[in-house]
């Protein structure tokens, strides 16, 4: 089959004909229908991201993967056979760590499909039974691949790390991949105003369609009286870095309010500067990490698609073949067409 293949130590990432991989105790096999492309794929192509968990030379990308069961190993549950539609589960747990092997609390050591293990930019994927989520039959493969993380990822970050509340200001900075369906979300939960922030109009455009109140440039002269004065001069109760820059980290901070939270969700390897750590400390602002969802969250995301209350239709920026994934992957780098979500269909 063909997939696409990248070797972290070489820096090498190519389409290439490997072996059709058989499920073994636990597992299925996926026919994959699609997959997403993410910025994280993109910096682990580039090198600025490196797997923590591979421990073979060579991984096959993609955590964003829909299709149907082709095929069961021993040990499945009856309920997951071949036709069945599913999307799965961007990680899943290590089995290893204390947090596992006691059967209490969140692991340690998550591994990341596509990343720490083989994800589906592939014609077949394998997946563990309990990384699977049944999708239902009016929801497109392209919409279900991307809910493990494209949306379940923002939603974590607002409804957990960042906890929007309803009637209280939020600021969304970068509103690509992760921040358009951040907007989408924090509409949903009611917080209000909600402030999107990004350099290309076309994107401060598409915020305003998704239900931000706001959409300022960060680089106008007057953003930060801006934010004032939408605020009611109180500031941002919480702010999300779906970017991973650090000017937008230091911007964010700025526009804290009392108590404010700060929730970095863009990856990126720079250090973390605070400007001025006597006023985050004396204002009880706080700066949270935020990493992937919860167990649960993907299928609470689609029983809110499934009913009407998340819409993904726009969300699809285009499809490509498989076999053009370094196009892909070139096109979201250089933002050609300013994606939300681009989808390899094998």
């Amino acid at each position: 089959m063909l997939a696409g293949r990248l070797n972290p130590s070489a820096g090498t990432f190519e389409m290439r004909e490997v072996p059709i991989p058989e499920p073994g105790p636990g597992q299925v096999r996926i026919k994959v229908r699609a997959a997403g492309v993410c910025l994280s794929d993109v910096h682990l192509i580039d090198g600025s991201l490196r797997p923590a968990f591979l421990d073979v030379p060579e991984v096959t990308l993609g955590h964003e993967v829909a299709g149907e069961i082709d095929a069961v190993g021993p040990d499945v549950p009856a309920q997951w056979h071949p036709g069945v539609r599913v999307t799965l589960e961007a990680g899943e747990r290590c089995g290893r760590c204390a947090q596992c092997v006691r059967f209490r609390g969140p692991c340690l050591a998550i591994r990341t499909r596509g990343v720490d293990y083989d994800g589906g930019w592939a014609e077949y994927a394998l997946a563990s039974h309990h990384t699977l989520v049944a999708i239902p039959d009016a929801l497109p493969f392209e919409q279900g691949a991307i809910v493990p993380d494209a949306v379940s990822t923002p939603w974590g970050a607002v409804a957990g790390t960042g906890r929007a509340e309803p009637g209280r200001p939020a600021g969304v900075w970068g509103v690509g991949g992760l921040g358009a369906h951040a907007v989408q979300l924090l509409r949903l939960l009611g917080a209000a105003p909600i402030v999107a922030v990004d350099p290309l109009e076309a994107a401060r455009n598409r915020a305003l369609e998704f239900g931000a109140d706001y959409a300022f440039d960060p680089a106008d002269l007057h953003f930060g009286e801006q934010v004032v004065a939408v605020t009611g001069g109180a500031g941002l109760d919480v702010a999300y870095d779906m970017a991973g820059v650090a000017a937008v980290r230091e911007q964010a901070l700025r526009c804290l309010g009392l108590g404010g939270r700060l929730v970095l969700v863009g990856l990126t390897p720079e250090p973390l500067a605070v400007p001025n750590s006597i006023l985050l400390s004396v204002r009880g602002q706080r700066i949270l990490g935020h990493y992937g969802s919860q167990a649960g969250d993907v299928e609470r995301l689609i029983e809110l698609i499934h009913h009407g209350r998340l819409d993904l239709s726009r969300s699809i920026s285009g499809t490509l073949p498989l076999a053009e994934a370094p196009d892909a992957v070139k096109a979201l780098s250089g933002k050609q067409g300013n994606p939300i979500r681009l989808i390899l269909v094998p």
